[in-house]
């Protein structure tokens, strides 16, 4: 298995949702297995299908700061949220944006397992953080819509700029003698 490449905002992909998986097969158990390698070598706490390009309903996430925990969501739907508060995010696919976003910091959430056998379990504080957050890529949705208008018409400013600057010295770099 090996690492994928990790889709950047604003790449469309990112805004589509996912329809349920219905194969669990070997096909699945890779793709697993290539979100788990790039999830390491990003070194992020989370990833979901769709970051790579893959429209399947699948996250893994790995909060153990030694990277022996992975956890796999096959079609995760969260089915309660209690203890709601203001946390930091990031996002592997939103480079060097940072935000604080309203999330619940205790969820309950089905899923299934890369075998396809279906589980129930309680998260609690960054593990519900996180997973909410993949759920949301899942969605079609990214944790920068979350964030408050002021800081949202704020980023978008920051890119116009940035592109500006970047067509800006494109057109120099294409002016200058070889």
């Amino acid at each position: 298995m090996a690492p994928l490449t990790i889709l950047a905002h604003p790449d469309t992909r990112l805004r589509t949702p996912c329809a349920p998986l219905t194969a669990f097969d070997a096909d699945l158990a890779r793709l697993v297995a290539d979100l788990l390698d790039t999830l390491k070598a990003a070194g992020g706490i989370g990833l979901s299908a769709p970051q790579v390009g893959d429209l399947r309903r699948v996250s893994v996430m790995d909060l153990a700061g030694d990277r022996t925990a992975p956890e796999v969501f096959v079609n995760p739907e969260i089915v309660a949220r209690r203890r709601w508060g203001i946390v930091e995010e990031s996002c592997l696919s939103v480079p060097g944006v940072v935000g604080n976003v309203l999330r619940a910091t205790r969820v309950l959430v089905r899923a299934a397992d890369p075998a396809g056998e279906p589980f129930e379990r309680e998260l609690e504080d960054m593990h519900a953080v996180c997973l909410q957050h993949e759920v949301d890529h899942l969605n079609g949705k990214l944790f920068i819509e979350r964030l408050s208008p002021i800081r949202r018409l704020r980023l978008r400013l920051e890119d116009a700029r940035a592109r500006r600057r970047a067509a800006a010295a494109e057109r120099q770099a294409g002016r200058r003698p070889a």
